[in-house]
């Protein structure tokens, strides 16, 4: 799999390090240990199809990544700066 850095274009995927779902999760608000909390802390969805995810570009820039794919055929639709995406800006 290949994804396209805005910053330092195209590159392997070796150079980037997968940091998990672009999605911000609710934190319990009880701090006493629950089912909530053992949700909060292990389990995420596999979701088969299109993702965002947060990557970093750790073999290059350093920059922060969302990148939109498809978890079965790994087409790669959309990178952007993560600051960017966050904004509603435009992907690269």
């Amino acid at each position: 799999m290949r994804l396209r850095c805005p910053l330092c274009g195209e590159r392997d995927r070796r150079e980037f390090s997968y940091k998990g779902a672009a999605v911000a999760l609710d934190r319990p608000a009880t701090e006493d240990w629950s089912a909530e909390w053992d949700d909060y802390l292990h389990n995420r969805e596999n979701p088969a199809g299109e993702t965002r995810d947060l990557w970093q570009h750790v073999g290059g820039c350093g920059a922060w990544l969302v990148v939109t794919r498809d978890t079965v055929t790994h087409a790669v639709t959309e990178v952007a700066l993560a600051r960017d995406a966050a904004r509603g800006k435009g992907a690269a």
